[in-house]
């Protein structure tokens, strides 16, 4: 086996084995001889190579996450940020290899990223491995990891260009997590104009609209954080119900391309879009609003309100704390045999799993999450659904904690059906206080009884839990 030698900014060198096993248009790819990174050695002209390098050192010196954040190890899992410069033979970047968690394990797939059409793909997913489809559930845990990336990429001012099917791995089975990859692509603020515009079908429509403009035409609308906005929700909408957004049947013209260019551009149209139905296919059997409250408000704000007016789009943060909510209202489904297994109980006037109609057995405990606004007056603040899974955490027990990397995880308390009710059972709360104000030591339970009130913690920012019991 033949090696080369790379020579990067800094002086130091690197062993790479000279078999390309990946090309774009932009680089071709190859494997360190540890094969524990990948080098990308650009193919364009030398002349645009000073500029590649300034944004090659913003990304990898003060926007980058992985060195410079407190959370620095955590973001590394979330991102395939490049580590290093290349200047010979020609300039380019050092990228971890993708973690293993990342490549298919069995089936006919096995060896290939786990990108996201594999999943949404309609004749793509049937080549999928059973052991390789993970949960509903699954994919719904991925896609909150991935507004959690895309809104740390935004908070520093970076936009990806790019972001699409192509350049985000879900793994559903093994993490329930997701990453970003081609990240030297990300369009640096006031250092480097954006050359490529997105993958088709993630390709914001103001982009789409004006893509006919010159590069340097005023009018011209090119990749940036708005456009981001359009990518990640198409992502979430696809991972969660397998199909597109914006592809739906109507025709826009005569012409293929055209047509592509006007339904995904200026006329653009959701397809379940609720006072125009012209997109609308016949064949929509699961409405985005089985997702929930959260998350529908936040699709037509992406799709109806903010499609053409970029402004209006939700934030990817806006993207997170949506997940995060509906996800506490997420249970599992009663017939073994569902293909999702779980759903967001939405409506608790009609309560059955969309995915395969199954209507639960029994009663179903809700927690309404209350914070205290002033001494003895209390706000509501939250809901949690109680099912066999159901773990209270940091976030739940105080308002002033959010879900996220530097946040406790450790479980505080946990619910079980035990001797025909359910119980709260306290794990590491040292304030919980049953409905009789008496206090509950660790490892002895509460009875969640309809009406009664459990205070989670006597401390400042303690919530309180109300139990409302559903009858299916």
């Amino acid at each position: 086996m033949s090696i080369e030698i790379a020579t990067l900014s800094d002086g130091t060198s690197i062993r790479y084995i000279p078999e390309v096993i990946g090309e774009g248009a932009e680089k071709t790819v190859y494997f360190t001889e540890d094969r524990s990174s990948v080098i990308c050695l650009y193919k364009k002209p030398k002349e645009d190579s000073i500029l590649r390098r300034k944004r090659l050192e913003a990304i990898l010196g003060r926007f980058n996450p992985t060195i410079g954040d407190k959370n620095a190890k955590y973001w590394k899992e979330l991102f395939c940020w490049p580590t290093g410069i290349v200047e010979k033979p020609s300039i380019g970047i050092v990228c971890p290899s993708y973690p293993k968690n990342y490549f298919f394990t069995a089936g006919v797939l096995r060896g290939k990223e786990k990108q996201g059409l594999w999943y949404f793909g309609e004749k793509a997913s049937k080549l999928l491995n059973p052991s390789e489809k993970g949960t509903w559930r699954d994919f719904f845990a991925g896609c909150i990891v991935l507004a959690r990336a895309v809104g740390r990429m935004h908070r520093a001012g970076l936009a990806h260009s790019d972001l699409s099917y192509r350049n985000v791995l879900l793994d559903p089975v093994i993490r329930r997590s997701a990453i970003v990859i081609d990240i030297d692509a990300l369009v640096v603020p006031g250092i480097f104009t954006p050359r490529v515009l997105g993958t088709k079908g993630y390709i914001a429509p103001e982009v789409m609209e004006t893509m006919n403009l010159p590069f340097e035409d005023p009018k011209r609308k090119l990749p940036c954080i708005h456009t981001d906005r359009h990518a990640l929700p198409t992502l979430i909408y696809q991972y969660l119900l397998r199909r597109h957004p914006l592809e739906g049947p109507k025709v826009n013209s005569k012409d293929p391309d055209e047509d592509e260019q006007l339904s995904q551009g200026k006329k653009a149209l959701f397809i379940e879009n609720p006072s125009d139905k012209s997109n609308r296919p016949n064949d929509i059997k699961i409405p985005f609003t089985i997702l929930g409250k959260q998350l529908s408000d936040l699709f037509l704000k992406a799709f109806v309100d903010g499609l053409h007016d970029p402004d209006k789009r939700p934030t990817a943060t806006q993207w997170e704390s949506a997940l995060l909510k509906t996800w506490d209202r997420i249970i599992p489904c009663s017939n073994t045999g569902c293909p999702n297994k779980f759903f967001v109980l939405s409506d608790t006037h009609n309560i059955r799993c969309p995915f395969c109609g199954t209507k639960p057995a029994g009663q179903i405990p809700i927690l309404n999450l209350y914070k205290e606004t002033r001494p003895g007056q209390w706000q509501p603040d939250g809901e949690l659904v109680i099912h066999s899974k159901t773990a209270l955490c940091m976030w739940h027990v105080y308002d002033n904690i959010q879900p996220g990397p530097d946040v406790d995880k450790t479980i505080q308390a946990y619910c079980a059906f035990r001797g025909g009710q359910w119980l709260l059972i306290n794990q590491k709360l040292t304030g919980l206080i049953s409905p009789g104000g008496n206090s509950v030591p660790t490892d002895k339970a509460v009875a969640l009884i309809n009406g009664a009130r459990i205070r989670l913690s006597k401390e400042p920012h303690g919530r309180m839990a109300e139990v409302k019991l559903i009858k299916v």
